[in-house]
């Protein structure tokens, strides 16, 4: 399975738009219009709803990368 991008996060929200463009070639989960995402962001952020969320898909599943994103880091 190929390694893939996660960004958890909402349409409107700055923050998700800074990582999403930072991230070219990801794959965007809407979690306002979406309850599976909101479970899986949820699971993976060990319950914090704080967005975006990233995380990266192995064949071993998703890994969280981080919480939150401010200006690259």
């Amino acid at each position: 399975m190929e390694e893939s991008l996660i960004i958890y996060g909402k349409e409107n929200c700055p923050h998700t738009r800074r990582a999403r463009e930072a991230h070219p070639g990801h794959i965007f989960m809407d979690v306002q219009s979406s309850l599976t995402a909101m479970q899986s962001m949820l699971e993976l952020s060990g319950g914090v709803r704080r967005v975006p969320v990233l995380a990266q898909r192995t064949d071993k599943g998703e890994q969280l990368i981080s919480v939150g994103y401010n200006k690259g880091s």
